[in-house]
């Protein structure tokens, strides 16, 4: 997805622009939509923070195929935060990057994992909508585009958390389970 807007020239009457000065015109994106982008981005590199963090937990419980898909997750939430960071330069925007939060580093169990992993997919979903209605009110037909990739997305993220969540709700503190779960998530996470 790209929005094909022209970069402005490095070089002004024949000598590099100081350093500070913009090299950008007006961007094809409304100060409010891009805005809205860069909490989008902050918010799928906090999702990654998250998982990570989550990733850690699970191996330091000795369960490396949990750790794995969390890693994996991790990696993909990032993937999914450097899709936007693409957008907004794409569309000659500015990419302003803000603080994360340090996750949490305990858990209660693996059922309180996968619950704030459920919780905070849909906090996702949410704002992607959120951010899908601001692209439909301005008309800005690129950024719906890219956010009903991310809406589609999420659909999968919201459903495999919930499935994965039922699942460890069924197997309660049973060992055996939880060994074959780990196993099986392993697995999908191609480790």
């Amino acid at each position: 997805m790209r929005c094909g807007r022209a970069r402005a020239s490095l070089w002004k009457a024949g000598r590099a622009a100081s350093v500070g000065q913009t090299l950008r015109g007006p961007t094809m994106l409304s100060k409010k939509l891009q805005d809205a982008l860069n909490a989008q981005i902050n918010l799928e590199l906090a999702s990654s923070y998250i998982y990570l963090s989550m990733s850690a937990w699970f191996e330091a419980q000795n369960l490396p195929g949990s750790a794995a898909w969390m890693r994996k997750q991790a990696a993909e939430e990032n993937a999914h935060a450097m899709k936007i960071f693409d957008f907004v330069n794409d569309c000659d925007g500015a990419v302003t990057l803000g603080s994360l939060a340090a996750p949490p580093a305990a858990y209660k169990g693996i059922q309180d994992v996968w619950t704030r992993a459920l919780a905070h997919e849909k906090k996702v979903t949410a704002s992607v909508a959120k951010l899908m209605g601001l692209a439909v009110s301005e008309k800005d037909y690129a950024t719906q585009a890219l956010m009903q990739w991310f809406a589609t997305e999420q659909v999968e993220e919201e459903k495999t958390a919930r499935q994965i969540l039922e699942e460890v709700k069924k197997i309660g503190e049973n060992s055996t389970a939880i060994f074959f779960q780990d196993r099986h998530l392993g697995k999908a996470a191609g480790k």
